[in-house]
């Protein structure tokens, strides 16, 4: 994907809880607060579990415990025959619209809808049969990374080069809902990007906008994050951003890229205005043309007027070319007349 950093996906999620006008005020405040994409996701509850209220099925713990996988994912869907509507209001409003799909049929139905590209979920990531399926639609595909190893990342992103994708995307993710600071190692996002030489981001479940702000430091070009509406109490609202907030986040982002600065060694125009708090050589007793330079007549001080106090020890000893007054800068003329163009 070609894409001006930071590119910041909103993901809706189950934030719609239920209602398409919801998903609706999703899309749209995505786009009021400068998201460059919004993502949903593209699963029914038999694509992802069984019908079962077997132990095996329970979720014993974390923000959702207690539900069965039934039923969280039946609450949690975007109905299919939501997706034309989403996908048209996407490109009515100019905000790019695509999916998450759980299995080979979502990608088959997504295609229909001309989705722009793909993102594979953690939990799916070591799906090769739909990674292959994925990729061989042509189109940009984003793997997130959240509890594999990184045997696992190597073998999911070689399969999607080996069925034809060209353009591959990392997120390094924390797979734990909501994550807590102290569970992510931020460096795992240097390290994916040393290992695939690809662009990676952070999908961030946290409750903080710190979080984002240090990946950028690290390398993070991407930057996925669950939105909602003000007030909502939907399933993933607990780590989710609404309204305003999604410029603090991209704001939070930008400081971190604008701290990190150029790719090369650089001192703004601002900071040379302090030139003056440095030392440099300065005449402390009137000298006569002739006479030498010593540490009674010449002196390192502050201001930065004068000649640099790297010459100071080269000075010492030669012979002044001028009457020099006291209390006044020794300039560089001085030390072009003398020939002095060596530090030590």
């Amino acid at each position: 994907m070609k894409f001006k950093k930071p590119f910041f996906i909103a993901e809706i999620s189950a934030n719609h809880e239920g209602s398409i006008n919801k998903a609706f005020s999703l899309i749209k405040s995505a786009k009021r607060y400068g998201a460059d994409a919004v993502k949903l996701q593209t699963f029914t509850p038999a694509t992802m579990t069984l019908d079962s209220k077997k132990d095996f099925f329970k979720i014993k713990s974390g923000l959702w415990k207690g539900k069965y996988l039934w039923d969280l994912y039946d609450n949690a869907k975007t109905p299919l025959e939501w997706h034309k509507k989403l996908f048209k209001l996407g490109k009515k409003i100019g905000i790019k619209v695509f999916s998450t799909p759980f299995d080979e049929t979502a990608v088959d139905f997504l295609e229909k809808l001309n989705c722009p590209f793909y993102k594979v979920s953690s939990f799916e990531m070591t799906d090769l049969g739909l990674i292959k399926k994925i990729s061989q639609t042509g189109k940009p595909i984003i793997i997130s990374t959240g509890t594999s190893s990184l045997d696992e990342i190597e073998r999911s992103y070689e399969a999607a080069k080996k069925f034809g994708s060209k353009d591959i995307s990392l997120l390094y993710c924390v797979s734990n809902y909501p994550a807590k600071i102290s569970d992510f190692n931020l460096n795992n996002i240097k390290i994916l990007k040393k290992n695939f030489n690809c662009k990676v981001g952070l999908s961030d479940h946290s409750k903080t906008h710190s979080v984002a702000a240090a990946a950028a430091l690290v390398g993070a070009e991407i930057f996925e994050k669950h939105i909602c509406l003000k007030n909502s109490h939907s399933l993933d609202s607990s780590f989710s951003i609404s309204g305003k907030d999604i410029l603090k986040y991209k704001k939070a982002i930008n400081q971190s890229y604008a701290l990190l600065g150029k790719d090369f060694f650089f001192r703004n125009s601002e900071e040379k205005k302090s030139l003056k708090f440095r030392k440099s050589i300065w005449v402390i007793k009137k000298i006569k043309k002739g006479e030498k330079f010593t540490n009674k007549n010449i002196k390192k001080l502050r201001p930065g007027n004068g000649a640099s106090v790297a010459f100071y020890d080269t000075l010492i000893g030669k012979k002044s070319p001028f009457n020099l007054i006291n209390n006044s800068p020794l300039n560089n003329l001085i030390l072009n007349k003398l020939k002095i163009k060596k530090y030590i």
